[in-house]
């Protein structure tokens, strides 16, 4: 402690000469202050940039539907047919290869449709047809929007979960939940703008997957494992054991001081400034986050309501993270600590499909109902879905131990609830097997070409969608990196407006 006192008595003795950035501001009412905040990337949003606190809320650019985002994803690949798009052609087709589904490779083998193992019942006003593996989140269907027409370009799941959450295969760029904190800071001050959790296993692809990249640090997600639910416990050595509150305090106040004193002579630098905000951020999250991690202060009605699975914990983990102005949560399903959970696709469908449901079905539905209650839904996108679909067509000659879907990305299912889309309905078409996005008239749509028409929705028009969603023109939020402007969809994607209420 005396030495971080007598550090900064030198640092002021030497800070008393004028600086360049003072002598600027005396001249300028304050043009020295452009170096600071220039130093968060003077992009699209640089006037809204508060330079003392990165992950201040920021305006975007247009009335946002939504103020913040859930993300629920599923990666391995749900299958399609098993789950929301129910296809009874293929059951009375069984066995066989119609046209639409007679591709080259398949033609020498012994692969034909094959029927779903769960039966398929109508829900809600809308009359939505469900998998009984999803018997909870039926009952919640006139709340969603279901779009059957999504499809990507990466049949390989690593490279898919990539380009669901990064737009892009390379994982050097910057994630969703990254782009928005940027975009739109946090609404809290005590606890990271985007988490990212999951029960045992991270997604494929691990840290990119909430990464901030090239984006400043202060916007990258918080990794919490919710396997541990000691709620003191969830982020590793955020306690100090040594120090009382108050003598923490004091040494992290001298430490930004003299950090500051130093970040005004050398006028840029974004990692010094990175971590002062680091600092003060983990001080004020040791008593944040065991209090906002700690499910044992809600009733046992609520508790009840979301179940006992890992995964509905983190359903109810999520809804206390937006309720305390987290900007942007990612759960990601993992099970048996397997990173990839729904690729059980390939060899049992029947019971790793089921066994999946089960996890999460509850505490899904439970978070719609909670965040409906709270009047939270009207304000928070809930997206769930993977990073693609599985095929109609058994993997496998069909026996009592193979009964298993490749991956597909022609086609797949995802869904959306809450802050502006438009509830009880689906939007997309496929074909009566569910192998091809069909428009209108029922004509499939090349699956060679990057934009389908305005039937289909590929990653990038999802991404562009979400951002909308939030208040921003995706070709607008971007941020100037090795010599060009970088953003979340790339050079493609468009709003899917049919889906805005």
């Amino acid at each position: 402690m005396k030495f971080l006192e007598h550090e900064l008595a030198y640092r002021q003795a030497m800070h008393a000469q004028v600086t360049r950035r003072e002598a600027l501001a005396k001249m300028g009412a304050g043009i020295g202050s452009i170096g600071l905040a220039s130093m968060f990337g003077g992009n699209a949003l640089a006037t809204d940039i508060n330079p003392a606190n990165p992950l201040a809320p920021k305006a975007p650019h247009f009335a946002p539907k939504a103020k913040r985002l859930i993300q629920l994803f599923m990666p391995g690949g749900p299958s399609q047919v098993d789950t929301f798009d129910y296809k009874p052609m293929i059951a009375k087709h069984a066995g066989k290869r119609p046209d639409s589904v007679n591709r080259k490779s398949l033609r020498n083998t012994k692969m034909g449709l094959m029927p779903s193992p769960f039966g398929f019942k109508q829900y809600g006003e809308c009359g939505k047809w469900v998998s009984d593996i999803f018997p909870e989140v039926a009952k919640c269907v006139d709340d969603i929007t279901f779009i059957h027409s999504m499809h990507t370009d990466i049949p390989e799941h690593a490279g898919g979960i990539l380009m669901t959450n990064l737009g892009a295969l390379q994982p050097n760029r910057p994630s969703l939940g990254s782009w928005l904190t940027y975009g739109l800071g946090a609404e809290t001050e005590n606890l990271p703008g985007f988490v990212a959790m999951s029960p045992r296993a991270q997604p494929r692809g691990k840290l990119a997957n909430w990464g901030n990249a090239f984006l400043p640090g202060a916007y990258a997600g918080s990794y919490v494992n919710i396997q541990n639910m000691k709620a003191d416990a969830v982020i590793r050595d955020l306690k100090n054991s040594n120090l009382s509150r108050k003598e923490q305090r004091k040494q992290a106040d001298l430490l930004t001081q003299i950090n500051k004193l130093h970040l005004e002579r050398l006028e840029q630098d974004q990692n010094l400034e990175a971590g002062i905000q680091a600092m003060e951020m983990a001080f004020r999250m040791q008593f944040s986050v065991p209090e906002v991690f700690d499910i044992s202060k809600e009733s046992a009605e609520t508790q009840k309501l979301y179940g006992e699975s890992e995964f509905a914990k983190g359903c109810l983990i999520a809804r206390r993270l937006v309720e305390e102005g987290v900007r942007v949560v990612q759960l990601s399903h993992s099970i048996d600590g397997y990173d990839i959970a729904w690729d059980t696709g390939h060899g049992d469908i029947e019971g790793g499909h089921a066994k999946l449901a089960k996890a999460c079905d509850q505490g899904i539905a439970a978070l719609l109902k909670d965040l409906e209650g709270r009047g939270l839904l009207d304000e928070t996108l809930v997206v769930w879905g993977g990073e693609f679909g599985r095929t109609n067509y058994s993997q496998g000659k069909i026996g009592p131990t193979n009964f298993g879907r490749d991956h597909h990305p022609r086609c797949f299912s995802l869904w959306m609830a809450g802050g502006g889309i438009k509830p009880g309905t689906s939007f997309g078409k496929t074909d009566d097997y569910g192998y091809n996005i069909v428009d209108q008239a029922g004509t499939p749509l090349s699956p060679h070409k990057h934009k389908y028409d305005e039937n289909a929705v590929h990653v990038h028009d999802l991404q562009a969608t979400i951002l909308h969603l939030l208040g921003f023109d995706h070709e607008r939020l971007t941020y100037h990196h090795a010599g060009r402007d970088f953003r979340l969809t790339d050079v493609h994607g468009h709003v899917i407006h049919d889906l805005l209420a």
